[in-house]
């Protein structure tokens, strides 16, 4: 399937509105176009807006499911757990996650569980905020362990080039 074809949606499905990550539902019947499917969820343009539907909810779409794996199984520190999680994390605009974009600037886990993250954009005016924000705290909110989630955005150092991985520019073209 191409993903410019027209998809008509064959169940009612919740989605995130972008950037401004307002939840909605997409009607069944709703004809959607699938613009980009990363990091277990997929990125529709329906009615105008673009919208992202989550892996789960593939079928919806007649895609396939893209199950999240149970991080709570995985070994390691909460920490560990954490990053790994941050790699599911995409803008929707770039196929390349948050992590190897150079967005997160600091991870720390307190004593009490509680995970606090300093991330950026790609730039001060992106409107993918809200979004990524709400994508990554979901996420690290599905941890066990995990009492409280506290993700701040911060602008200094201003994110360039230089802080994405290798990985990334090759993804990107820029190696």
């Amino acid at each position: 399937m191409l993903k410019n074809d027209t998809i008509e949606v064959t169940r009612e499905c919740d989605a995130m509105l972008i950037p401004s990550g307002v939840k909605v539902t997409i009607q069944k019947g709703s004809l959607v176009m699938i613009t980009q499917a990363l990091g277990n969820s997929y990125t529709v343009y329906v009615n105008g807006n673009l919208a992202r539907v989550a892996g789960k909810d593939g079928d919806a779409l007649g895609m396939i499911i893209l199950d999240e794996p149970n991080i709570n199984d995985l070994v390691g520190t909460t920490e560990d757990k954490v990053w790994e999680l941050l790699k599911t994390c995409f803008d929707p605009e770039i196929p390349v996650n948050i992590v190897d974009l150079g967005l997160v600037y600091e991870c720390k886990i307190t004593d009490e569980e509680k995970v606090e993250i300093k991330m950026t954009l790609t730039a001060p005016g992106c409107g993918m905020g809200p979004v990524l924000v709400a994508d990554a705290e979901q996420k690290i909110r599905g941890l066990k362990e995990v009492t409280d989630v506290k993700i701040e955005l911060v602008f200094d150092p201003p994110w360039n080039r230089s802080m994405m991985t290798d990985v990334a520019k090759l993804q990107l073209g820029m190696l």
